[in-house]
């Protein structure tokens, strides 16, 4: 049982997210918070898998609410949604460790199957889409350390398959361009995201722009 817990500013949003996930039978909402400080204060408290949240909420913005929520000893992880796909607090979100976002306005089914997707361990969004997100807001990049090359503990094939990440292709596209089976794509990838510590692809996408891996166009 997936246990799903609400946090949004909205309580006619709530609501109707919650219809949705009660009607699934493999899934249950764990609990519901109106803003981000009340959700840190019951997710401290409350066994989660999957948290849904809003990004822009009063008293404490969903940004630092998943920061806080991920300090955690075994966190849950973290859906942020937002009204607009190039949303700045969107990114600052995903900075601070959330999963992935979605958009407020997607159809049910596209909530209940990222739910189980994260809750499975990937990604939540396509990393295209965070590579739009990105090069939105590149001039808030941090200027990467000059002290070597971040990507030093790679192999050279294992850097070609993370800057291919970046772009936001696929296993099956990263595989077609570099002549490798899917299978092979992915053993890389996994090996890519342990050398550097990275969560998932939405977080190698930031890390190869964070590091001017590669920039925006």
């Amino acid at each position: 049982m997936i246990r799903v817990f609400l946090v949004d500013d909205q309580a006619l949003v709530r609501a109707g997210t919650a219809m949705v996930i009660r009607s699934q039978a493999d899934m249950l909402v764990c609990g519901q918070a109106s803003d981000g400080d009340e959700a840190v204060r019951l997710l401290a408290r409350t066994p989660c898998d999957v948290v849904l949240m809003d990004v822009r909420m009063p008293r404490m913005s969903g940004v630092e609410a998943t920061a806080r929520v991920l300090e955690a000893p075994t966190p849950p992880k973290v859906i942020v949604l937002t009204t607009y796909d190039l949303d700045q607090y969107a990114f600052a979100a995903l900075r601070a460790g959330a999963s992935g976002f979605l958009l407020k306005d997607a159809e049910p089914e596209d909530l209940l199957a990222a739910i189980r997707t994260i809750h499975s361990g990937d990604a939540v969004l396509a990393p295209s889409t965070t590579r739009r997100l990105l090069e939105h807001v590149a001039a808030e990049l941090p200027v990467p350390p000059s002290d070597g090359d971040p990507a030093a503990a790679l192999t050279e094939r294992e850097r070609d398959v993370l800057l291919e990440v970046a772009t936001g292709a696929s296993n099956a596209e990263i595989g077609r361009r570099l002549h490798l089976s899917e299978g092979t794509i992915k053993t890389h990838v996994g090996r890519v995201l342990a050398k550097l510590g990275l969560r998932d692809r939405v977080q190698a996408v930031i890390w190869a722009y964070d590091h001017r891996l590669v920039r925006p166009r």
